[in-house]
């Protein structure tokens, strides 16, 4: 299917979902992110997609929201049916989706990732920058909070000190420092970018899908349950796994 907004390609075993709005530096749009839950839904279930790798086109993975985009559609112009800024499913239910996920999702971030070009990376599981990266969360310096539950995800991410600064600051990180308090697990050079993320991607190849997902599953409860009941978790699911298919 074709987009307007992103690119989606399958091969290989991974689905590469691309923020294709290079001009606006992939600037987002309420349509850019019907787009993403659709394209991502699409890929949740087939069986020939082991992973998901989300990039952006060009040389910024994503600027922010395009407010140029959203002054002309509240005057008027870009007349669509679909919903407003705000109440999208993007903001409303993708990121537990991503959560939730049954496969490994990948981030590639190059250039600029700012204000929601942030809080869409936090739901995904390995996050990937190009030593030309920088990350903000410049929420603060329009008057409003980070969203995509970021409140909850960015501490488990960085700690709490951590996302206080980034949240109350607004202050934007380069590659280097965003890697030294884990925003992103990895910091590569640029053309290398690309390349990296689909060598790790192929290494999921060598697990059974349905171990991935168990994986994802138990690290997420682990995390928000005690010891006891995280080894509890792991023998019923690693039963579960033993099973006969």
């Amino acid at each position: 299917m074709s987009y307007e907004s992103i690119l989606l390609e399958v091969g290989d075993g991974i689905a590469t979902v691309t923020l294709n709005r290079p001009d606006k530096l992939n600037a987002y749009t309420v349509e850019m992110g019907e787009e993403l839950v659709d394209a991502f839904r699409r890929v949740r279930d087939d069986e020939a997609v082991r992973t998901v790798l989300l990039t952006g086109a060009g040389r910024s993975f994503c600027a922010g929201v395009d407010l140029d985009h959203l002054k002309a559609r509240q005057a008027g112009g870009h007349v669509s049916s679909g919903p407003q800024l705000g109440e999208e499913d993007f903001l409303k239910v993708f990121p537990l989706e991503m959560v939730q996920y049954p496969k490994p999702i990948i981030a590639a971030v190059r250039g600029h990732a700012v204000g929601v070009g942030v809080t869409m990376l936090l739901p995904c599981d390995i996050r990937i920058a190009a030593d030309d990266a920088k990350l903000g969360l410049t929420f603060v310096k329009l008057g409003i909070l980070p969203g995509l539950g970021s409140t909850h995800l960015l501490p488990r991410i960085v700690g709490r000190a951590r996302a206080l600064e980034l949240v109350t600051t607004g202050r934007v990180v380069k590659a280097a420092e965003a890697l030294e308090m884990g925003l992103v697990n990895r910091v590569v050079a640029g053309d290398a970018l690309l390349e990296t993320a689909r060598e790790l991607a192929g290494s999921f190849a060598e697990a059974r899908p349905e171990v991935l997902a168990a994986a994802k599953r138990s690290i997420h409860y682990g995390q928000e349950h005690t010891m006891e009941e995280a080894m509890r978790n792991e023998e019923r699911s690693s039963a579960g796994l033993r099973k006969p298919r």
